[in-house]
């Protein structure tokens, strides 16, 4: 525990002496000083909370519905070779398109509140979920499927205590990657039509040249995302044993 505590004060510590070097180096007030930075970004943390908040609540149901959707069909394109061979093409296809290009579309089908920024999301993200779903089950050795049998188990049987303990190394990988990608997407929706979350928050505070407010919103988005990743250890460390 200890040792934890010590690399992440050895991160922030190294963050910060990267960031007072390019303080020094690029001499411009677009980049502040880190210290008086740090001291405004605590300042002003009941005002980036509810931005904070927001950017958290669309970023977490995007990942659930990923998930809930992402995990079965992720295991049935593993589990049926027909359907591995027809869909694994569609996704390969699908997959690398610069999918926040979809954002006028979704604002145009779900309105321009929470739900369209959430569909991004979800558009963005629902891809990685399922390819490591369906490599985590491909990666099953046959002679377990031959156990399974042998034991007579039932396909849900075999859901529980094979498909989904052998999938879950990929989904945490996969996560942590979806994570990053779906905080980057987020930030950019939340740069249209819209007056809360963090991607608005920095935004705004480059609008009026506000730097070290800018700042602080950048400090918050990595916080958060650091918080998700910190989440998505620990429950890897859960369930995988």
């Amino acid at each position: 525990m200890k040792e934890k505590i010590a690399n992440t004060f050895i991160g922030l510590l190294g963050i910060l002496v990267i960031w007072e070097l390019l303080f020094l180096f690029v001499n411009s007030p677009v980049i502040p000083a880190p210290i008086p930075t740090c001291i405004t970004f605590f300042e002003k943390i009941p005002e980036l909370l509810p931005h904070t908040f927001a950017s958290l609540y669309r970023i977490s149901i995007a990942i659930f519905i990923s998930l809930l959707i992402g995990i079965p069909l992720g295991i049935f394109i593993g589990v049926n070779p027909y359907a591995d061979k027809w869909l694994s093409p569609i996704l390969y296809y699908i997959y690398p398109i610069p999918k926040v290009a979809f954002l006028p579309v979704f604002m145009l089908l779900y309105g321009l509140l929470d739900t369209s920024k959430i569909m991004l999301v979800i558009w963005i993200i629902i891809f990685q979920i399922i390819l490591s779903a369906r490599d985590g089950v491909k990666q099953i050795d046959p002679s377990y499927h031959k156990m399974m049998s042998s034991f007579q188990a039932t396909a849900f049987m075999r859901f529980k205590h094979l498909l989904l303990p052998a999938i879950f190394p990929q989904m945490i990988s996969g996560l942590r990657i979806a994570i990053g990608i779906s905080l980057a997407s987020l930030f950019f929706a939340e740069n249209y039509a819209t007056t809360s979350g963090l991607g608005f928050y920095i935004m705004n505070a480059w609008s009026v040249i506000d730097y070290t407010d800018m700042f602080c919103g950048i400090l918050a988005l990595a916080f958060l995302g650091f918080f998700l990743f910190k989440l998505t250890d620990l429950i890897g460390k859960r369930l995988i044993k």
